[in-house]
């Protein structure tokens, strides 16, 4: 509701949550959630990249780390397991769409994991009276491309 991480402009209520939630996990997708304290301190699931067939072995990954447990490790943790279940499960190229190029922190944890800047689109998304950049981060899982899946 306040940032530029996500170009949603209504956030999604509980029942729309699990809506996905449960639609991601039926079709096979990793889905996880961390806690500090018995407090969710964030989730992260990956999908699908795009929806024709031939994309069915890419996902895209989305993480999103509460506020207040920012810059405790716990985004770099999800997403380190989430490359790992996305790989036990057949995924070869996970692609990241960074909304807003200004997100750094998201843009140096997805390259510290092994993620190769692809390119941006420019001025794709209109949230809080201003255009913004979708930043696109790719990484290749498991043995990638070097072999048929």
């Amino acid at each position: 509701m306040n940032g530029t991480a996500s170009f949603e402009l209504e956030p999604p209520d509980e029942a729309e949550m699990a809506r996905r939630m449960t639609a991601l996990l039926d079709d096979g997708f990793p889905y996880l959630a961390a806690e500090i304290g018995g407090t969710l301190a964030g989730y992260a699931y990956a999908g699908p990249y795009r929806p024709r067939r031939a994309y069915r072995f890419s996902v895209e990954d989305s993480i999103y780390v509460d506020p207040a447990a920012q810059r405790k490790g716990v985004g770099r943790a999800l997403l380190t397991r989430l490359i790992e279940e996305a790989e036990r499960r057949g995924f070869r190229q996970m692609i990241a769409v960074i909304g807003d190029s200004a997100q750094n922190p998201s843009i140096e944890i997805h390259r510290a994991l092994g993620f190769r800047m692809i390119g941006a689109v420019e001025n794709v998304g209109f949230k809080f009276d201003r255009w913004l950049d979708s930043v696109l981060m790719q990484r290749a899982i498991g043995p990638g491309a070097t072999t048929k899946p």
